[in-house]
C-alpha cells in the first residue's frame, strides 16, 4: 500500500489524495504539520532532500515527491492521462503554468491569508499574488470557456493540478464570481462519483 505524508489544508498534497481517490486506489496518510517544521526533520528528509511535502512512498519504499510528478506517476495507464503525444504534452503544459503562474501566487495568496493571518508585513506581497492570480484565472476562464476540461473533453491530471488550489482560491482573497466557465468546471470535477473533499 502506498504512504503519502502531506497536510490535509496543501493543495498540492490534495492532489495526490484526490487522484488516488478518483482511481480508487487504497493509501496509509501520513500527516505532516510543517508549520511545526516536520518537514526538515532527519527521517522526513532522507525520504524528500528537498525537505517539502507531499512525498509518495511506494511499496519497496523509493519516494516519489513534487506533487505533479506523482500525478503523473498515479496515472500512468488510466484515463486521467492521456497517450497521444500532443494531448500529453498539453496536460504537461498546464502543470507546468499550474506550478510557475497559478500555486505561486494563489497558493502563496491563500499560505499569507489563511495559515498566518494577513500580518502586515507580507501585505504588499499578499496584493501582488493578487495581480498574478487573477492573470492566470483569466487564463484558465479562457481555456474553459472553449473546452468541457482544460485538455479538451476528458477529465485529466492537468484538471486535478489545478483544482486542487483554484477550488480553496476564495480563502485566498480571491473572488471567482467573474469566472463562471471555471465555477462550472469546479463544479464538473466536484461530481464525479469518486470526488474526495479537500478536508474528507
Amino acid at each position: 500500500m502506498y504512504k503519502v505524508y502531506g497536510d490535509y489544508r496543501s493543495g498540492n498534497c490534495y492532489k495526490v489524495k484526490l487522484m488516488l481517490h478518483l482511481l480508487d486506489q487504497p493509501y496509509e496518510w501520513i500527516a505532516i504539520d510543517i508549520l511545526k517544521g516536520e518537514t526538515h526533520s532527519e527521517a522526513f528528509l532522507e525520504k524528500n532532500p528537498n525537505g517539502k511535502i507531499p512525498v509518495l512512498e511506494l511499496e519497496d519504499g523509493t519516494c516519489l515527491w513534487e506533487s505533479n510528478a506523482i500525478l503523473n506517476f498515479l496515472a500512468d495507464g488510466s484515463g486521467f492521462l492521456p497517450t497521444e503525444p500532443r494531448l500529453r504534452t498539453q496536460v504537461l503544459q498546464w502543470q507546468f503554468f499550474e506550478q510557475y503562474s497559478h500555486e505561486p501566487n494563489v497558493a502563496v495568496a491563500r499560505f499569507i491569508q489563511l495559515y498566518q493571518g494577513l500580518p502586515p508585513a507580507r501585505r504588499a506581497e499578499y496584493e501582488a499574488c493578487h495581480a498574478l492570480g487573477y492573470k492566470a484565472l483569466k487564463v484558465m476562464e479562457k481555456q474553459l470557456l472553449r473546452t468541457t476540461y482544460l485538455v479538451g473533453e476528458d477529465f485529466s491530471i492537468a484538471d486535478i493540478a489545478l483544482y486542487a488550489y483554484t477550488h480553496v482560491a476564495d480563502e485566498g482573497g480571491f473572488d471567482l464570481a467573474q469566472f463562471p466557465a471555471i465555477r462550472t468546471w469546479l463544479a464538473r470535477v466536484t461530481s464525479h462519483p469518486r470526488y474526495v473533499g479537500m478536508l474528507d
